[in-house]
């Protein structure tokens, strides 16, 4: 790295702002709804500062949380089973890191064990992590797969995410009917083109 760009690098790690405390965020929620063009001071309006923030604690709570944590206890007494696991209709909401509007839909995710599992709720919290986070979609969908290959070394993982975005559904285009379909696949799902089909037939049958 040449010096040029390792002070850059370091110039922007040091403007990165502290996280603003409550009272803050709860401000800028009021300088929103005046640039909106209402009266924070309005009856109606009084408290909604207050819930917009406890509601951000809840939409962005994948911030907080890791996939590793959850994805870290497994067990390994399975009486040899080695064929796929696969979890379907998950429910997605996450929000788009370009409009912060919300992306809703269901994600289906398969891993082939080797020699061990994970409980299949982790498989939902990690999902429920990675989506409760300003996100794209594609990115999104490799997280998931990248944190189940990391924690658990399976011999593969297939990751299927279909969601509706509400920036383009509310806003822009107004095209409020169209999904976005994101896929990833690695070790043995990426190699075997029939265990792929196999999942992604699953994955259609789960959303009939």
């Amino acid at each position: 790295m040449d010096a040029i760009t390792d002070k850059t690098m370091l110039e922007t790690a040091e403007e990165v702002p502290a996280r603003p405390s409550r009272e803050e965020a709860e401000e800028a929620v009021r300088t929103l709804i005046r640039w909106a063009g209402d009266d924070p001071r309005r009856e109606g309006l009084l408290d909604t500062p207050g819930r917009v923030v406890k509601a951000y604690q809840e939409w962005f709570a994948g911030y907080e949380k890791d996939a590793a944590d959850e994805l870290g206890r497994v067990f390994e007494d399975v009486q040899g089973y080695d064929d796929m696991v696969m979890l379907t209709d998950i429910d997605v909401e996450s929000h788009c890191e370009h409009h912060m509007a919300p992306i809703i839909g269901t994600a289906c995710v398969a891993y082939l064990p080797d020699r061990a599992v994970v409980g299949i709720s982790k498989i939902a919290k990690v999902v429920e992590i990675f989506s409760k986070r300003l996100q794209t979609q594609e990115t999104m969908t490799a997280q998931i797969a990248d944190a189940i290959e990391e924690a658990m070394k399976p011999r593969g993982v297939a990751v299927f995410v279909d969601a509706k975005h509400q920036c383009m559904t509310t806003r822009g285009v107004h095209h409020p009917n169209v999904s976005t379909i994101t896929t990833t696949f690695t070790g043995e799902f990426k190699a075997n083109p029939e265990l792929r089909e196999r999942f992604m037939r699953l994955t259609e049958k789960s959303r009939r």
